[in-house]
């Protein structure tokens, strides 16, 4: 596509008598050699406009030099195409041009009161003044031609209008010089004769800018050249010039005009190129749009179908059941999904997969084996390690070993393009800018003695001072908190190690929610040797839960039960609030009856906050355990947050505990010697904490505005995959259901597929690294930059692609296998439900069931808003009076 058209074109067409008109003017001797002569012929073409309006066509001098430009880039790009006719004209003013441009008259260049003159040579006798008389200002110029110059024949103008041509006018005649005149052109010749540089005359410059930017000598202004008319004896002049033209050294303004022309040309190419590029990439973008469009139409069509089936369901039954029958009868479905969720994929699949089978091991046995896909017999003791550090060297799972691949192989824009992409490790990475900028700021820098010195082992005091203060704004509690019930540690890591050391002996166990983050294991177990006891959450919506992976206290007590039916002594129970990876946040009717059951069986409480501040929608709201106004049990609750998650800042470790028992606030601070925070950071940390304007105004409006459109635009991909996710508000992560792109419903399939997209450079988190009870869960970290987000989910969209494939040929190949139950969807907020084959099984169904599906998909869409009663009475009348007639006889 050609740019320029706009551009150049400053006025309507010109017909070919116009340019016959044009042409004759412009290839007139005096006309070409003052165009040669100066560097700015605006005024020129200006005054060739005046004689074209006086003949009737009305043009501007702009309209005729982009003509004439135009004309000289067409006689080019023919001759140097070797395009030049055989026998004929494939253009008809190329002989016009080539005769007027390949006969130019020759220029002298001569220091003559500051001004550059050029030698006009004038053919025949006497030439006739031309009728019409320029201003004062204006060079006059004539028509005097040779005849073959403008001989155009009319028949070559494809043009219906009569050919315009005019008689050529005569040009008019010079004046002659005055005496005073012809005496300064022989003392000029006289001092020309002399070649010393002492004999030449010094012309001053005059330097202008133009509008490119380049300064240049003006050494032929459009005023003086108009003022400049031939003199007798101007020829002998030139011909002194041109003996003298070998002499002279080349003018480096000539190099630096040609370099400027050049750059000029290759810039616009270059301007060229990248409007093409980027015309052809709003193309791309717009069919991406339009496929999109489309495939979130075909997934509203598919949850539309999917609801209407299960209405016909019930329809079904409740006219069996008032003819009679009862509503438990097994009735043919085309969509079981009460039976769908409670079986968990790959039964008799071995590796794992039932889980039924997997809560009926011990305890003992089922914390090694479920995590860090390895069985400890698989590997060889180490002689040179303890029985402890044995397990701490087998004691990895793919979170270590994902880990490990990234940092050798780094992406990086620059560097290392083609390198693995981070969706791994739970970091913010969208407000760098925000902290370094901040943390480098003066008030940050004090380095003074006592920061130099031990501390006190819980932390420097005003540091303490200062985390309470925080914790009592951020945390909305009733009282203000104190500095004595805090203490400071490397890291919540560090502080979960020393809590399960602190509250638990050997060989105890700790109950947590399942799925968790998989690092807390290695801080309780590895140093601590404290078991964790599972409450496993699923996607199943069963008794009272209401929402996917839904934490209960029937759950909590039936997993305590289990503990100590097998002989396991529980001391605590850990509390992710917000959860990682679900995002969930808990009400604070859930703490409390969460708080309750601990204080029944008197466990201690820890609760982990440290996403608190990263709660990015302002639809939900985050309520701490610091704010509640009574604490069931102050004495064993227990309350954990860092910086790391909230302020984007990993890579400095600090973490804080605030407990009201003194007794586990100095058994803390007795380990505090292995994991203490040097001085220097505490002293930034409690500047940034004290800075309460920066943190409201600045970072956390900016951070959770970044947070929200890194989530939108990951939950964007993956609603066009169509794959069904947990759409949750807070922490920098989103639970992922890759259930439907498993062979078989096991842990090894997972595991496979976690390689899978490891090998196409992207890293995820797999649920079997959080102990999900449940094969095909993953979950993604978005709280990147746009252009890493981007290339991560095209990456990821890959691997999906041609695991769709592989699987669909698999069941062209076995068309009778029926492994879609547990491919079922979750429901409810599990955005998206994915296309799976409808099993054709028959089974029992109730209408409680079919009712709570019909609620979830309800509340999994906006079907219901957008299809309401008067909108469908709107656009189909006759349809809504027919129905309305039904309902009315029932």
């Amino acid at each position: 596509m050609d740019f320029r058209g706009k551009k150049y074109e400053r006025g309507s067409n010109w017909s070919d008598p116009e340019v016959v008109e044009l042409l004759q003017l412009w290839a007139d001797e005096s006309v070409q050699m003052e165009l040669e002569s100066c560097l700015r012929n605006q005024h020129v073409f200006n005054r060739i406009a005046e004689v074209l309006r006086e003949k009737g066509i009305h043009r501007t001098g702009d309209q005729c030099r982009e003509k004439i430009k135009k004309m000289k880039l067409e006689y080019r790009r023919i001759k140097d195409n070797s395009k030049a006719p055989r026998g004929g004209r494939t253009w008809k003013f190329y002989d016009v041009m080539d005769r007027v441009l390949n006969s130019r008259p020759a220029l002298a260049y001569g220091p003559l009161s500051g001004s550059m003159m050029a030698q006009q040579v004038l053919q025949g006798t006497m030439v006739e003044s031309y009728h019409h008389q320029f201003a004062a200002s204006a060079l006059p110029f004539g028509h005097a031609q040779h005849p073959e110059l403008m001989e155009i024949k009319c028949e070559e103008v494809n043009s219906d209008e009569h050919c315009l041509t005019p008689e050529p006018p005569p040009a008019m005649s010079y004046q002659q010089g005055s005496p005073e005149e012809h005496e300064m052109e022989r003392a000029f010749l006289e001092r020309a004769q002399n070649d010393s540089p002492i004999s030449r005359v010094e012309v001053p410059i005059e330097t202008s800018v133009s509008p490119s930017g380049f300064s240049e000598s003006n050494m032929a202004s459009s005023s003086r050249m108009q003022n400049v008319v031939p003199r007798p004896g101007f020829s002998a002049l030139h011909r002194l010039r041109k003996k003298r033209k070998g002499q002279r050294v080349k003018d480096p303004l000539d190099d630096l005009l040609l370099k400027t022309l050049t750059s000029q040309r290759a810039m616009e190419e270059r301007f060229l190129q990248m409007e093409e590029r980027r015309f052809q990439r709003d193309l791309d973008v717009e069919e991406r749009r339009m496929q999109l469009e489309q495939r979130r139409f075909e997934l509203e069509r598919e949850h539309e179908f999917r609801m209407f089936n299960v209405f016909a369901q019930m329809l079904s039954i409740l006219k069996q059941s008032h003819s009679g029958s009862s509503s438990s009868i097994a009735m043919p479905r085309g969509l079981d999904f009460s039976q769908a969720l409670s079986e968990i994929t790959g039964l008799g699949g071995g590796g794992g997969g039932d889980l039924q089978e997997l809560r009926a091991r011990p305890l003992a046995e089922r914390r090694v084996d479920m995590h860090g896909f390895c069985h400890q017999g698989d590997f060889q003791r180490s002689p040179y390690l303890s029985a402890r550090g044995n397990i701490a060297n087998i004691f990895r799972g793919s979170t270590e070993e994902g880990y490990k691949a990234y940092h050798a192989d780094k992406y990086d824009e620059d560097k290392n393009p083609n390198g693995i992409i981070n969706f791994g490790t739970s970091e913010n990475k969208l407000c760098f800018d925000l902290m370094s900028k901040r943390l480098t700021q003066t008030d940050m820098n004090l380095m003074e003695p006592p920061l130099l010195q031990y501390p006190d082992w819980k932390g420097h005091m005003f540091l303490r001072e200062e985390v309470a203060r925080f914790l009592t704004y951020y945390c909305k509690a009733p009282a203000p908190l104190k500095a004595e019930n805090v203490i400071v540690l490397n890291g919540c890591g560090s502080l979960f190690s020393a809590l399960a050391t602190v509250l638990c002996d050997p060989g105890e166990a700790v109950l947590i929610a399942t799925p968790f983050y998989g690092g807390i294991t290695q801080s309780v177990f590895l140093y601590g040797n404290v078991k964790l006891v599972y409450a496993y959450l699923d996607s199943k919506i069963t008794g009272t839960s209401t929402r996917p992976f839904q934490l209960t206290v029937e759950k909590l007590e039936k997993a305590l039960q289990d503990a100590r039916a097998e002989g396991i002594t529980v001391r605590a129970l850990i509390l992710l609030n917000p959860q990682n990876p679900l995002g969930d946040i808990y009400s604070l009717s859930e703490l409390r009856d969460y708080l309750e059951f601990a204080k029944r069986h008197e466990l201690h409480v820890i609760v982990d906050e440290i996403y608190m501040l990263s709660v990015f929608d302002e639809s939900a709201t985050f309520h701490s355990v610091l704010g509640m106004d009574r604490l069931p049990d102050p004495q064993r609750t227990h309350v954990m947050w860092g910086i790391s998650k909230d302020f984007a800042v990993s890579g400095i470790r600090f973490g804080t505990l605030y407990t009201e028992n003194q007794d586990v606030a100095n058994a803390v601070a007795s380990l505090c010697y292995f994991h203490g925070v040097c001085g220097p950071v505490q002293h930034k940390v409690a500047q940034l904490l004290r800075d309460r304007d920066w943190i409201n105004q600045v970072y956390l409006r900016a951070n959770h505005a970044r947070l929200k459109a890194a989530h939108t635009y990951v939950t964007d991909e993956l609603k066009t995959l169509g794959v069904p996710f947990l759409n949750r508000n807070a922490g920098f992560f989103v639970w992922i259901d890759f259930r439907k792109y498993l062979r078989t419903g096991t842990f090894e399939e997972e595991m496979l597929l976690w390689r899978r997209f490891l090998d196409n450079k992207v890293l995820l988190s797999c649920g079997k690294a959080f102990e999900c009870s449940e094969p095909g869960w993953f979950r993604i970290i978005f709280a990147d930059k746009t252009h890493r987000l981007q290339l991560g989910m095209q990456r990821i969209r890959k691997v999906l692609e041609e695991r769709e494939q592989e699987i669909l040929a698999e069941e062209k190949e076995q068309p009778c296998q029926s492994d879609q139950d547990g491919k079922a969807d979750s429901t409810d907020e599990v955005i998206f439900v994915s296309r799976h084959q409808e099993p054709t099984c028959s089974g029992s169904s109730n209408l409680g069931d079919l009712i709570g599906l019909l609620q979830q998909q309800m509340r999994s869409s906006d079907w219901l808003q957008k299809n309401t009663a008067e909108q469908f009475a709107q656009e189909k009348p006759e349809i809504y009076d027919v129905f309305s007639k039904l309902v009315g006889k029932q």
